[in-house]
This record gives structure tokens, C-alpha cells and sequence, in this order.
């Protein structure tokens, strides 16, 4: 592994994350699935924000892009996967993001009872579209346990995200709006191979550098979930020479090596985006950083319960928060910067709301606060 220290900036080093995620330069619709690897899958704990982050970096994208990728072509996977959250992922790589998963330990994935549901889950899924009631009454008669059908009747989904986890559980399309499960081996068999574990955890980490670098180590464990600094270190290490630290500030990052002369070069792109709830900008940013967001706004961005509110990004921070309704023939937007603007930003984010609503079919009612 390399051992030579580069010094870096935030402003350069989020100036250049920025044009990685497309918020610069927005990559054309026919690469969106493109995009969604690249940035490391989608956030889908609200699809609709899912759809609003694919949106804010691609230009062109029709409003059915995504649920078409999902249900009929099925180049999109729904899943509970980092942090025991729902993501789309691509369908080409889903291989490696299972293989990663698989090393996954909490949500008790590793007890005696989870085999045992996870075993039964499996096989009623196998070649099956089951809704949660059905899949609970299989889960019932398999096991004979009204603990474990019960598990899986939970609205959160506790117990169903071990079993995500194991490569046994992704979500189908619906039935008469009831939600239906299946396998992934049953729903895009086309999947690539699962390479082992120590090699997926690689390729995943390198991914995570490739899109959300410089990053320290305590920043990476909270995005990949269930570990902790130290053994995110050690993911870290594990990418060998194509990885090295660095400085910024006081703080020790990682990047990819090959990466460490464009960060050092990147200058302010004077971009100003919209980007929705759960944005991955947002959830993988080092978000105790005043360089990302201003300490004394952060709860207005990270909020209660996990939930992350739709940003104001302006060169790469986090400006201000935002948010929309959809309304019979408009769509009403509000901007609210933590502070005063320059005139670029505010234009820009005037022209990204005209966007949003051209996206929409919809009017545009724009107001600012504050």
C-alpha cells in the first residue's frame, strides 16, 4: 500500500465529488443506469426520492424510467441493503453487492432462529411472487413457529433485511398495490456471479471511493453500516495500492491514488442543485463537517429517526434545504437558504426548480424564505 501523504482541500475535494455524482455536467438518459452504479446504488426508503436523485444528475430522464427499470426490465433491484435501508442497485452488479451483504452480522443474521426463517423465506420465495401475508403463512406452515410468522408480518422489516442480506429476498411488483417479495435468483437470474466475500467487500469499498472520496474512516463505516472506525480501516486497507491516506486538515482520509491529481487540481464548478430526501450526496458526506454543512444547521439536514432532508448544494456544501408539492396543474417549490446566496447560486436554483417542474408536466410556483 502507498505510504506517500497527499494534502488536499475540502473545496477541491467536494468540487471534484461533484462532477464523480454528475452534478456538474448531468450524464445523458441513456446512461442511467450508469449513474446509479457509479454513485453506488439509489436510496428507496421513499422511491419517489429515488427517482428525484436519479433526476438531479440526469438530464432527459423520462418520469417512468425508474419503475420501468424495476418492474419491467428489470435492470434495477429493490432491496434492503446498506445500512439495513432499501436501495436500488443494478442488476449487472447485484452479484458483488450480495456478496458484500453476505458478511453482514447485525439484524441478528447470524442466530440460529434467522437460519431457520431465512431457510424457510428461501424456499417459499423460490420460482414465487408472495405478498408479506402469504410469505408469513408459508413461513408458518414451513416452521411451525407463530413467532417467525410474525417476524415477517412486521412493518419495518426487521427479520426480511437479514434475509436481503443473504441473497434470498428482493422485492417484485405489486399486486393491486400490495407489496409482493421473490429471490433474486428468481426475479433477474440473468444476475452476475457473487465473486467471494473479501474480493466483493474490495470492489464495493473501491466503488465507495471512487464516488464519495477523500473519506475517513469513521465516515465510511456509518455509510456501509454495521461496523464500526476501526474495521472500516481496515476495508480501507484492504484495497491495497490503488488506495492511499491523505490530509485534510487535521483529519486523515482515504481516496484512490489514480484519483489524488484530479482532487489536487479540481477548481469550484459554480454549480447549485437541488438534491431530494435520502440523497446519496447527502447520506455520504462527512456530515460532521463545516466544510459540508454548517454545524449550526445540521439538524435541519439530519434530522430525527434517520431522516435527511432535500439540500440547497451549492460547489459541493450543503446551503440550505428545500422542498415541493405536487399540486393539480403545478408544482409548488420552496427554497430556504441557511444564509444569503450569491446572485449565480440563486439563479441557478431558480432554473433548477423550472426543471423540476418541466419533469413534472406541471407549472412552476416558486417562493424563497428568508
Amino acid at each position: 500500500m502507498a505510504t506517500r501523504r497527499t494534502t488536499l482541500t475540502w473545496e477541491r475535494a467536494l468540487a471534484w465529488r461533484m462532477g464523480r455524482h454528475h452534478l456538474v455536467e448531468r450524464a445523458p438518459a441513456a446512461d442511467f443506469l450508469r449513474v446509479v452504479d457509479e454513485i453506488c446504488g439509489l436510496h428507496a426508503q421513499v422511491l419517489s426520492s429515488a427517482e428525484l436523485s436519479l433526476w438531479a444528475r440526469v438530464d432527459g430522464l423520462e418520469r417512468d424510467a425508474v419503475q420501468a427499470a424495476l418492474w419491467r426490465e428489470r435492470t434495477l433491484v429493490k432491496l434492503w441493503a446498506m445500512r439495513g435501508t432499501l436501495h436500488l442497485l443494478p442488476t449487472a452488479e447485484l452479484g458483488t453487492w450480495l456478496a458484500a451483504f453476505g458478511t453482514y452480522t447485525h439484524y441478528g443474521n447470524r442466530s440460529e432462529e434467522m437460519r431457520v426463517l431465512a431457510d424457510a423465506v428461501g424456499d417459499a420465495l423460490d420460482g414465487r411472487l408472495l405478498t408479506r401475508e402469504e410469505l408469513a403463512a408459508e413461513v408458518r406452515q414451513r416452521t411451525g413457529s407463530d413467532l417467525l410468522a410474525e417476524w415477517v408480518r412486521e412493518s419495518w422489516g426487521t427479520s426480511l433485511k437479514a434475509i436481503s442480506f443473504r441473497g434470498l429476498l428482493c422485492f417484485a411488483s405489486s399486486d393491486n398495490g400490495r407489496v409482493r417479495f421473490t429471490t433474486p435468483a428468481t426475479w433477474v437470474p440473468e444476475a452476475g456471479e457473487r465473486p467471494d466475500p473479501a474480493t466483493a467487500l474490495r470492489q464495493v469499498t473501491r466503488r465507495f471511493l471512487a464516488a464519495y472520496g477523500p473519506v475517513a474512516p469513521a465516515h465510511f463505516a456509518l455509510w456501509w453500516g454495521g461496523t464500526g472506525p476501526t474495521r472500516a480501516r481496515r476495508l480501507l486497507e484492504a484495497v491495497g495500492d490503488e488506495a492511499r491516506e491523505a490530509e485534510i486538515g487535521r483529519e486523515k482520509v482515504w481516496l484512490l491514488a489514480d484519483d489524488a491529481g484530479e482532487i489536487e487540481s479540481a477548481r469550484r464548478p459554480h454549480a447549485a442543485r437541488l438534491l431530494p430526501a435520502f440523497d446519496p450526496w447527502v447520506i455520504g458526506a462527512a456530515r460532521k463537517s463545516d466544510a459540508v454543512v454548517d454545524s449550526a444547521h445540521g439538524a435541519r439536514v439530519y434530522r430525527p429517526q434517520g431522516w435527511m432532508s432535500p439540500v440547497l448544494l451549492v460547489d459541493g456544501r450543503i446551503v440550505g434545504v428545500w422542498r415541493h408539492k405536487l399540486e393539480t396543474r403545478h408544482v409548488a417549490v420552496e427554497l430556504e437558504p441557511f444564509a444569503r446566496l450569491p446572485a449565480w447560486a440563486s439563479k441557478q436554483l431558480e432554473a433548477e426548480a423550472e426543471r423540476l417542474a418541466r419533469f413534472f408536466g406541471r407549472d412552476l410556483m416558486l417562493s424563497v424564505v428568508g
